[in-house]
């Protein structure tokens, strides 16, 4: 099940809101979230539910082994039982294949192995499990005490399968006690209804530019098409992975959880590093706290940390060689900064300095998208002119004037500058009730827009599931 579904929109999560608010205790309503989230799960893959509690129940039974032993053998051996096995559960689950046919082809062998289908939101929840059972060591939180309350913070389904990484110190207290007001409801439902419009009426938009364009026959390609085709990618990912946590932040504010933001506007950016302080940062954050900072972060071997955690991050995005490949550009590309182009970049007219950024930006999506690394090759020899192809296809500026109000749209949703407008709106002489309607006029404006663009359409996919 996805967010952007008529099945969820008018089902499950009216379902869901319904009877967690006629619950009348806390407990009560935890063990509706619980059960909705496992519904929520299994819509689509039923079996990998177990693969779910297992981690779970594995990491709440070390997390109080920790505690309970804190700051002798026990606790350590505990905690590398709780990293070893959660980082074999998803080496198997993700990589195994990839690392069977890496060594076939390397050493001509023909070892088989039993594929497994990727469960949903593993690297996620994998992550989550982690962080907590580390900070529990750290004693940078305590244990938790209940089996519910724990079951409930690693399949909460509002992030559970594309995020943002949620720790459980973040929200450990939200999960004992909690605020349900009408306020934090409705900021919620506005953030979803956001996220919704970004997700169906730019990402997927987008997407179906993209299929057009970089899925097909390169040897009609022109150069501007090949651009253009990346630049729609680039869109593409951006508002459907950014939209998908407005959706899941939009969702726990409606029950009283306060998620971290995962995304600031990071293509307004005018360098790389600033670009990765603003995109995903929870997996950012993540690397930075549990494998960066303990490799020795800039005390220690700085650039080999540096490397190592980039290697890391295109890994964690799929089991396939172009995303170790991505991962290694945008390290080779901040090592290059950190190095000594920050400096130049801070020099130069902002304009300058955003466009460095965007062609980098754009240009390293390319890695992502293609894994089979022989289309990849042929897509760059496209846009950099080393092919035959004309320089601009007959058909292109026909697609751009169509969709001229969409990018318009895209480009304005990509700078923060519906939040200022949204400010200012707050500032007129309204009262509350009228601004509190206008509001709500604004949000079911919205759900209107969104309903008429799934019905009957069949691309939906949310990119990052597969991750």
């Amino acid at each position: 099940m996805v967010f952007s579904s008529i099945t969820f929109l008018y089902l499950f999560l009216p379902l869901n809101l319904l009877i967690y608010f006629l619950s009348p205790s806390r407990d009560l309503r935890n063990i509706v979230t619980v059960f909705f989230s496992f519904v929520f799960y299994t819509w689509g893959e039923p079996v990998w539910i177990t693969l779910l509690i297992f981690s779970s129940t594995l990491d709440y039974v070390i997390g109080k082994v920790i505690q309970k032993n804190r700051n002798t053998w026990r606790a350590q051996a505990a905690l590398a039982t709780s990293i070893t096995l959660n980082l074999s559960l998803l080496g198997v689950f993700k990589y195994s294949g990839f690392i069977v046919d890496t060594i076939n082809q390397a050493l001509s062998l023909n070892i088989v192995i039993n594929q497994f289908s990727l469960p949903i939101g593993i690297s996620f929840y994998t992550f989550q499990t982690i962080s907590y059972v580390v900070d529990v060591y750290r004693n940078d939180t305590k244990a938790e005490s209940s089996y519910l309350r724990f079951l409930m913070f690693v399949s909460l389904y509002h992030q559970l399968v594309a995020g943002p990484i949620v720790r459980y110190r973040d929200i450990a207290d939200e999960i004992l006690e909690r605020e349900h007001s009408y306020s934090n409801f409705a900021r919620g439902f506005h953030r979803f209804m956001i996220g919704l419009l970004k997700k169906v009426l730019i990402a997927n938009v987008a997407g179906e530019l993209v299929v057009q364009y970089l899925d097909g026959d390169f040897g009609v390609l022109s150069v501007a098409e090949g651009w253009f085709g990346l630049l729609m990618y680039s869109i593409q990912i951006y508002f459907d992975f950014s939209g998908y946590s407005d959706m899941a932040i939009g969702l726990g504010l409606m029950i009283g959880f306060h998620y971290q933001e995962n995304f600031q506007y990071p293509y307004i950016s005018k360098s790389v590093t600033e670009f990765w302080r603003r995109w995903h940062i929870s997996l950012g954050s993540f690397f930075r706290d549990y494998v960066y900072i303990p490799l020795g972060g800039n005390r220690r071997w700085a650039y080999r940390n540096l490397f190592v955690i980039w290697g890391l991050t295109g890994l964690w995005h799929g089991a396939s060689w172009n995303f170790v490949l991505w991962g290694l550009y945008y390290g080779l590309l901040i090592f290059i900064e950190k190095a000594f182009l920050l400096r130049l970049l801070r020099r130069l007219p902002a304009v300058l300095a955003h466009a460095y950024l965007l062609f980098f930006a754009v240009l390293g999506w390319s890695l992502f998208y293609f894994t089979d690394l022989g289309r990849l090759l042929d897509y760059l020899r496209v846009i950099f002119g080393q092919t035959d192809a004309a320089l601009l296809g007959p058909s292109l500026l026909n697609v751009m004037a169509g969709h001229a109000g969409w990018l318009i749209l895209a480009i304005c949703f990509s700078a923060p500058l519906y939040p200022k407008i949204a400010a200012r709106l707050r500032r007129l002489p309204l009262r509350e009730a009228h601004a509190h309607a206008l509001i709500l006029a604004v949000d079911l404006l919205m759900l209107l827009i969104a309903t008429s663009m799934l019905v009957g359409k069949s691309y939906n996919p949310f990119l990052y599931f597969r991750f």
